[in-house]
């Protein structure tokens, strides 16, 4: 069969590999049908795993398919059942699994496409427990957006954030994957969503999508403009991923007693704050990584009710490396998917 391996940096191959066996007991066979990129792939094909990777690997964090075969004591899914994927492979017995907590396993063995074998593969073994029913009218290149696309953003603002109806929120990149959908998700509560791009043309889609205000930070300070439009009051919540280049005007955006939640660090790892500014304005900050089972189905009955993601491509999978290379140029509006 098919898959997409990575022999190196920047080395990608569709190769042929020997078919997974049978799936054994409390396992599902997937037929894999789409793949959603994301950041963690370009950083992968980079080879900034921050991790020893066994190489070839396959890869692709992100993924939807149909049940090809099931193992003895599976009671959840039958043979053509739509489903996603979880795409870490955790432990399922520590406490925080136990607790529905997922994304912070104890013995977690890593992220499936990044530091262990991903999702790009035309078939793959799961466990029972870590595959998610889609349901009938979410498309497979929808579904393949559940896990990290919209997971993401659920866990980000309802689990950790607490984004409440009619608050107002600062979402960068608006024209990302995760921030079409964060921009969906609040406005879909009420709030008033204030957004960054990085072009005119990328301002007029979100506005499309429901940003009351649209900044393009390569023409203007974002945190002048957010606390402009805001008479300095700010806003309660900052939907942050950039990291470095953001930040500090994040946090410059912020009410008193307003919370920011971060899941990434596109532009940098490392930066200096200012203590006093965070405990005299007495700001929340949440650190936000991945999502957990219950935000994926959270996530596609979002879909299913009409809270479609948006698809910027989609590309064959013999032509995976243009998508990455688009998701590299950051001229895509929303995701990113390949198809098997």
């Amino acid at each position: 069969m098919r898959s997409l391996q990575l022999f190196g940096d920047r080395d990608l191959r569709i190769t042929e590999i020997d078919p997974p066996p049978p799936p054994g007991a409390g396992e599902v066979q997937v037929r894999v049908k789409a793949l959603a990129l994301n950041y963690l792939d370009v950083w992968g094909f980079r080879g900034m795993a921050f991790a020893k990777r066994k190489m070839p690997q396959a890869v692709g964090v992100e993924a939807s398919g149909e049940i090809a075969a099931v193992g003895s004591g599976v009671t959840k899914f039958k043979v053509g059942d739509k489903v996603t994927m979880y795409g870490a492979e955790t432990c399922g017995h520590c406490k925080a699994c136990r607790e529905g907590r997922d994304n912070l396993c104890e013995n977690v063995a890593g992220i499936m496409g990044f530091h262990i074998d991903g999702f790009a593969r035309e078939l793959i073994n799961r466990p029972e427990r870590l595959v998610i029913p889609v349901p009938s009218s979410v498309s497979f290149e929808d579904a393949a957006c559940a896990p990290i696309g919209f997971g993401t953003v659920q866990h980000m603002l309802f689990d950790n954030a607490k984004l409440e109806p009619g608050e107002s929120i600062l979402v960068h990149a608006g024209g990302s994957g995760i921030g079409t959908a964060a921009i969906k998700m609040a406005k879909a509560i009420g709030c008033e969503v204030f957004t960054t791009v990085g072009d005119d043309e990328k301002g007029e889609k979100a506005k499309a999508l429901g940003a009351d205000h649209v900044i393009n930070y390569r023409t203007e300070r974002f945190e002048g403009e957010v606390r402009r439009l805001t008479k300095r009051k700010g806003v309660d919540v900052v939907f942050e991923h950039v990291g470095v280049d953001t930040w500090n005007g994040s946090l410059l955006c912020l009410k008193r007693g307003g919370r920011l939640v971060t899941c990434g660090s596109t532009s940098g790892i490392s930066t200096t704050m200012n203590l006093m500014q965070l405990f005299q304005q007495q700001y929340r900050i949440f650190g936000s990584f991945g999502c957990n089972m219950r935000n994926i189905s959270e996530s596609l009955e979002k879909m299913a009710g009409g809270m479609t993601p948006v698809i910027d491509s989609v590309f064959t999978l013999d032509d995976f490396q243009k998508g990455l290379e688009r998701l590299e140029s950051r001229k895509a509006f929303g995701k990113i998917v390949v198809t098997f």
